[in-house]
């Protein structure tokens, strides 16, 4: 039984508590908050047995194997390293890091310590990457030419979004689907990247992405945080197309033919909540000694951030790092 902590009780918290709670093989063993008032109350609603005023306190506990780093992105950096320096594995929110230098000191810090590190981006894990691989591979819709997606949210009004402290902006928290969504597809052979973004309060809230891959595939995207989007993903071939509803957790997989005819609807598996399968990955790999997950080896994590890095560069965007 391998017994989980998590760091930070926010939101995305909330959410991997209520799937370690319909987990048979984890044990919602510990919660850290700035406070302990507010970590008392997290463990009393979901379940945790240990609650703790400060993250030292909570990683001085010998009892933790798993940390789910859950503050916000401009904190993950410091926070995951605090995590490993006290010899815990790390399960570390998407986007792993502010930028591909940190995201490289921190697997090199992992790799020191012989520990699992792992980006919790859970579309990477989950049972319908799989399905869309297949049909593919299969050759349903023939050879694979170009894809649209787009993905957003109204999150304008939340304080990580908007505040360029906390590395807010449309990028790091949904853009990071998109560029990991076009590289699922078309793999790592990236030849040409183009974005632009739209900027408010300092930080972008709408970006535009078009990136081609070797072969002259073309992904052409669209991240908001000022608006809700349909999150649709389509992957377009010779002989049809693949349909994605929800490309953040596929609720509806629907294959068509070059004649626009629907030729099969793929089920999607029953889940607690999608965060289940990022976790069962961590727990394989403890349990091997592995020190990173196969579903996003460390290579495709510094990869995507460096394409994070190089858009946000174009953009005169420099998210500041935290002191």
């Amino acid at each position: 039984m391998i017994r989980m902590a998590i760091l930070g009780a926010g939101a995305i918290a909330v959410k991997m508590a209520t799937t370690i709670a319909g987990m048979e093989n984890v044990q919602a063993y510990a919660v850290a908050a700035r406070s302990l008032d507010r970590a008392e109350a997290f463990a009393k609603t979901y379940g945790f047995e240990r609650a703790y005023g400060s993250y030292e306190e909570m990683l001085q506990d010998e009892n933790v194997d798993l940390v789910y780093v859950a503050t916000p992105h401009s904190h993950h950096y410091k926070c995951a390293v605090l995590c490993l320096e006290h010899g815990k594995n790390v399960l570390c929110e998407k986007s792993f890091t502010v930028n591909a230098d940190q995201a490289r000191k921190l697997i090199a810090l992992a790799e020191e310590k012989k520990l699992l590190l792992t980006e919790a981006i859970w579309t990477r894990y989950m049972p319908s990457r799989r399905i869309i691989d297949q049909i593919i591979a299969d050759g349903e819709i023939g050879e694979v030419t170009s894809l649209t997606a787009n993905l957003g949210y109204q999150l304008s009004e939340i304080k990580r979004i908007w505040d360029p402290e906390l590395a807010g902006g449309a990028l790091l928290d949904v853009g990071v689907y998109l560029v990991n969504f076009a590289r699922m597809v078309f793999g790592n052979n990236v030849t040409d990247i183009r974005s632009s973004a739209v900027f408010k309060n300092g930080v972008d809230m709408i970006d535009s992405i078009t990136m081609v891959f070797d072969g002259d595939k073309v992904a052409t995207m669209q991240s908001h945080v000022k608006a809700a989007l349909n999150r649709d993903g389509r992957i377009f071939g010779t002989k049809g197309y693949i349909e994605i509803q929800n490309i953040n957790n596929p609720e509806k997989i629907c294959v068509f033919n070059e004649d626009y005819e629907l030729v099969k609807e793929y089920p999607i598996p029953e889940q607690i909540t999608g965060y289940e399968y990022e976790v069962e990955a961590c727990v394989r790999a403890i349990e091997n000694g592995d020190l990173e997950c196969p579903e996003m080896p460390h290579a495709e994590t510094i990869a995507v951030m460096e394409i994070m890095d190089g858009m946000r560069k174009s953009w005169g965007y420099e998210i500041p790092l935290l002191q």
